[in-house]
């Protein structure tokens, strides 16, 4: 069966058309243990960009009727060549890459972790985030999932990332490649992130720029009662570019005073 099958089966499924706990639930299973295999992605890298398949996070959404809400977790770490230290759990319909060590920690469906990333003790991966390789998910750190609606991004860490201890990133923030999150930052769509590296600050939201080295942070805000520091980002410093990317990120937490 091709992907374009498997994609019209569950949009006639989503409108109600077949029986998701019968056989026509078949499709749902098999698109569930691709995203298991990593053969398939609810997000995937395209012309420097993301592109989310919505139709693949409405399967999920039918697996989750099919099996009652009662989720399997993934079995065979080692097979794989992924590193589980129980308690950590990972549930069946996520992808870890090989080379991949799972603390204590957990991962969700629809989840997509690459090869040689680190998800320390506490960690969280939500549903349908996307992980790139060779990041560093420190201790407690939370990454939020997101099923519904269809359309909307997950959260994406790409390559290289080092997301430093209790870090929240939620609603679809993209951190580009090789960028260092410092410990306690909150990042959300809303989130104001100032890059202040120049001699005016340059406010974005919902991104991480590549190699950028990030700080929590306050900015004023005025309310009837009067002003009151909010949370915001602070964009401090640029990871140098180096192959030695440890050695790299090693220099950019002293160099910054980044707290991991």
């Amino acid at each position: 069966m091709t992907v374009e099958q498997l994609q019209a089966q569950i949009a006639e499924l989503t409108a109600g058309k077949g029986d998701v706990h019968g056989r026509d639930g078949r499709a749902v299973d098999r698109v569930i243990a691709m995203l298991d295999a990593g053969v398939l992605r609810v997000s995937e890298p395209s012309n420097g960009d993301w592109a989310t398949n919505a139709w693949v996070k409405q399967a999920i959404l039918l697996y989750f009727v099919r099996r009652n809400r009662r989720l399997p977790p993934k079995r065979y770490y080692r097979k794989v060549g992924v590193r589980c230290v129980k308690p950590g759990v990972a549930r069946y319909g996520s992808f870890l890459a090989p080379g991949v060590v799972l603390m204590p920690a957990f991962v969700n469906i629809g989840a997509y972790v690459g090869e040689n990333t680190m998800i320390d003790t506490w960690a969280t991966v939500g549903s349908c985030a996307q992980i790139g390789k060779g990041v560093h998910l420190s201790g407690g750190v939370g990454i939020g999932g997101v099923l519904e609606p269809p359309q909307a991004t997950p959260v994406i860490v790409e390559d290289g990332a080092f997301i430093g201890s209790r870090c929240i990133v939620v609603e679809g923030v993209r951190i580009e490649r090789e960028a260092v999150v410092g410990a306690g930052v909150v990042l959300t769509a809303s989130t104001p992130i100032l890059d202040v590296r120049g001699s005016e600050p340059v406010t974005i939201k919902g991104r991480i720029p590549a190699r950028a080295v990030v700080i929590p942070g306050t900015q004023g805000k005025r309310f009837p009662a009067g002003e009151f520091g909010t949370p915001c980002a602070l964009i401090v410093g640029t990871r140098n570019p180096s192959t030695d990317l440890k050695t790299s990120l090693n220099a950019a937490l002293r160099e910054h005073q980044v707290a991991v």
